[in-house]
C-alpha cells in the first residue's frame, strides 16, 4: 500500500497537473543557432545577443522602440480595390489577404504612424515583411502617398523602413503602378525642402527597390540586410559567375557607394534623432533632455 500511496498516486497526479510550457518562450537565432528567451529577445530588438543577427521585427514593434515613450498615432490610408483582377492561383486573393491578415494581425503590409523622435516631429511608415513578404500592392502604394501628403501638409520629415519581396503578382500591372506613383511621392517631399531617410532592412529586393527606397536623401541600412532588384541565385544564373563574398549585402553596397550608413538596429534611433536635426537645422540633442525611448 505504500508503494501505491508514496509511487503511483503521485506520479499520476504530476501527470494531471502538469502545467502546460507555451511553445514561443524560446526562439532560435537562424544564423546562429543559439536559442534566446523571447523576453531577452524583445528587450534587445529582435537582435541575437549571440552574433548579433538582425532577425524580423514588426512594424508596431519598431514604432513603438523609435518614438519618444513609444508614442505615436496611426495615419488612416485610403482602401484600394481588393482583388481588381479577380486573381486566383491555388487560391483566390481575397483568401490569401485574409490568411495574411490572420497571421500578421495587421490590415496590411505597411503601417504609416505619427509622432515625435528625440523630440522632432515625424512622419514613418514601415513595411510588414511576415505580411505575404512585405510586397508592394496599392495600399502600400497608398500609404506612401499618404505619408508624403501629411508630411508635406504638417512640414514634417519621413522615415520609412523598408522591407520586401518586391511587387505582389496577384496585383499585376496595378502592383507595378505603385512604382511611378511612390517616386511622385517622394518628389512631392523633395519640392517642399523636407528630409527623406530610407532605412533598408532584411530583405529589400524587386520594384521596392528599384522605386521608393533607394530615393532616400540619406540611405541607411541595417546589418547584413539584402538590399537588391534582383537576387544573386538569379544573378549567378544568368551571368554563369561566381558572385564576390557577400555581393548585395548591405556592408558591400556601403563600399560601394549605395549606401551612406550600416547602423545596428539598437544605435539606430540616435542616428535618425541626429540625421534629423541636421537636415532640419535645429541644433543638436542634449542627451539628458531628451525621452527615453519605450524600452
Amino acid at each position: 500500500m505504500n508503494w501505491i500511496s508514496n509511487y503511483v498516486r503521485p506520479k499520476i497526479n504530476s501527470l494531471f497537473s502538469r502545467r502546460e510550457v507555451p511553445e514561443n518562450l524560446w526562439t532560435k537565432c537562424p544564423e546562429c543557432g543559439t536559442m534566446l528567451f523571447h523576453r531577452e529577445l524583445s528587450e534587445n530588438l529582435n537582435v541575437c545577443t549571440s552574433c548579433e543577427h538582425h532577425m524580423a521585427i514588426t512594424p508596431r514593434e519598431r514604432f513603438a522602440a523609435l518614438f519618444d515613450g513609444g508614442v505615436f498615432v496611426e495615419v488612416p490610408v485610403p482602401d484600394p480595390v481588393i482583388d481588381p483582377l479577380a486573381f486566383r492561383d491555388q487560391k483566390k486573393y481575397p483568401d490569401r489577404l485574409k490568411a495574411a491578415q490572420k497571421a500578421a494581425g495587421e490590415k496590411e503590409a505597411m503601417l504609416v504612424a505619427d509622432g515625435e523622435v528625440g523630440r522632432t516631429p515625424i512622419i514613418a511608415a514601415a513595411q510588414d515583411f511576415s505580411f505575404m513578404a512585405g510586397s508592394m500592392g496599392m495600399y502600400v502604394g497608398n500609404a506612401i502617398v499618404a505619408a508624403a501628403e501629411r508630411a508635406v501638409m504638417l512640414r514634417r520629415p519621413l522615415v520609412l523602413f523598408a522591407a520586401a519581396g518586391g511587387a505582389r503578382m496577384q496585383e499585376g500591372i496595378l502592383s507595378l503602378m505603385q512604382m511611378p506613383r511612390t517616386t511622385v511621392a517622394v518628389q512631392m517631399l523633395n519640392e517642399a525642402g523636407l528630409p527623406y531617410i530610407v532605412v533598408l532592412t532584411h530583405p529589400t529586393t524587386g520594384g521596392v527597390t528599384a522605386s521608393y527606397a533607394m530615393l532616400g536623401d540619406v540611405q541607411i541600412a541595417e546589418p547584413n540586410a539584402l538590399i537588391c532588384f534582383a537576387g544573386p541565385r538569379v544573378i549567378e544564373q544568368t551571368i554563369r559567375e561566381k558572385l564576390p563574398e557577400g555581393f548585395q549585402r548591405a556592408e558591400y553596397l556601403l563600399d560601394h557607394g549605395m549606401l551612406d550608413r550600416v547602423t545596428h538596429r539598437k544605435k539606430l534611433r540616435d542616428e535618425i534623432i541626429s540625421i534629423l536635426r541636421m537636415l532640419m537645422r535645429q541644433p543638436q540633442a542634449i542627451v539628458a533632455d531628451l525621452p527615453a525611448p519605450s524600452r
